[in-house]
């Protein structure tokens, strides 16, 4: 299973709902909103643009205005929708592969492990591991301990050294 919403797919939802909050928003105040280049967020409102999804009206000489247009909710709908099905198929997946690694910590006799990494999915595999009933201990305090890391979206069991 795919667990990743395509990137040009995230840049137009994010421009989307960016440009749904603020339609007078320059492609600066986009670009850092998002936390990409001006030159990434103009080449994405020209594609918007172009498949009828925004219209650009100018205000002032140096100032526009962006509106999303029918078609344009649309898409942004079926793109949110898109991101939501990704993320909770990553959600499941993840719990998934912790179930597993899980299981083989208490083959090995082990009641707690440690878990490591960053963003989203290691709380997936900390609420995994109350669900199951295995403890969580601070990563480093007990060297004696399995861990659970979270590398990206892989799940990983590191057994301790015999």
């Amino acid at each position: 299973m795919d667990t990743s919403l395509a990137p040009e797919n995230l840049h137009e939802l994010r421009i989307l709902e960016q440009i749904e909050q603020d339609p007078e928003a320059t492609q600066s105040d986009l670009a850092s909103r998002m936390g990409v280049a001006v030159g990434t967020v103009n080449w994405y409102v020209k594609r918007l643009v172009k498949k009828g999804h925004i219209k650009v009206t100018r205000l002032q000489r140096r100032r526009l205005r962006y509106l999303i247009t029918t078609e344009g909710i649309a898409e942004k709908t079926r793109l949110a929708m898109e991101y939501v099905q990704v993320s909770m198929g990553m959600y499941r997946a993840t719990r998934q592969q912790a179930r597993k690694l899980l299981a083989k910590a208490r083959e090995a006799g082990f009641q707690r492990v440690a878990v490591t990494g960053q963003g989203d999915l290691v709380d997936v595999c900390r609420l995994t591991c109350l669900e199951q009933s295995v403890a969580v201990a601070a990563p480093g305090s007990d060297g004696a301990l399995p861990v659970l890391r979270v590398s990206g979206s892989a799940v990983m069991l590191e057994m301790p050294e015999a």
